[in-house]
């Protein structure tokens, strides 16, 4: 039998409404609070004694947001990041619950073969009609630095070698960085603009921008030590911004 848990403060309540059809706007409210798991508490009683004192602040603020977001949602934004728990994609941008789709993995990698990630862009693309698709990466990624070795981690280095590629095709400018946290830093951008250059060249962004459907695809990178995101120097809208072997047609 578990018995309670010592609580935590309040967690913050949403900082802001999800896309709704009679959306009212909310005001941001940022918390200062940072809740971790209590030692012992083996049984989560702490975090669901923060899930009741969350709801009960949302619905304070908005009564009838939770039946609102129960009947849909409409996400203006696919968030694909890394799997590192130390990157919510939600509190970095101060958006609520029903304003971000995620997915996530090791190194914010995108392939063409991973059907759970692809699974996951015609969702967001095709049924939930996204405006912006967001790759982020996150420097001091764990990942991103097992790839720039040459060690063996057991299975994630088939993943991994995902990382080894963008390094080979960018191997002059990486290799004329001598400092290795600067190359890594870059490797990681790298990264994360090869991402977001894949899926521009998967057949469902690509149908709909023929669809003249209204999509963009950005690359940005997120900075552990300042909280802060980093725009990188890739934001395509249509195929033009795709080299022509890879567009296609139905």
């Amino acid at each position: 039998m578990c018995p309670p848990a010592e609580t935590s403060p309040v967690p913050s309540p949403i900082p802001q409404a999800a896309s709704l059809p009679e959306k009212k706007e909310a005001s941001i409210s940022v918390s200062t609070n940072i809740n971790k798991l209590k030692h012992g508490d083996d049984c989560l009683e702490t975090l669901l004694e923060n899930n009741k004192k969350w709801a009960q602040a949302v619905i304070a603020e908005d009564p009838s947001f939770f039946e609102n977001i129960a009947l849909k949602q409409e996400p203006k934004i696919l968030w694909i990041g890394c799997s590192d728990s130390r990157v919510p994609a939600n509190q970095i941008v101060q958006l609520g619950p029903g304003e971000i789709f995620v997915h996530r993995n090791i190194a914010n990698v995108v392939t063409n073969s991973d059907l759970n990630c692809l699974s996951v862009v015609q969702y967001a693309v095709e049924v939930l009609k996204v405006e912006h698709v967001i790759v982020c990466g996150h420097y001091n990624c764990g990942g991103a630095a097992a790839a720039i070795g040459h060690g063996q981690f057991g299975l994630i280095d088939n993943w991994l070698r995902n990382i080894k590629d963008v390094y080979r095709l960018h191997k002059s400018e990486l290799e004329s960085i001598k400092e290795e946290p600067k190359r890594l830093r870059r490797l990681i951008e790298l990264n994360a603009i090869n991402s977001a250059k894949n899926i521009c060249h998967s057949t469902i962004v690509q149908n709909a921008w023929e669809r003249g459907q209204k999509l963009q695809v950005h690359a940005w990178a997120y900075d552990l030590e300042d909280g802060r995101v980093k725009k990188l120097d890739f934001c395509a809208k249509d195929n033009t911004f795709n080299q022509d072997i890879y567009n296609t047609k139905a």
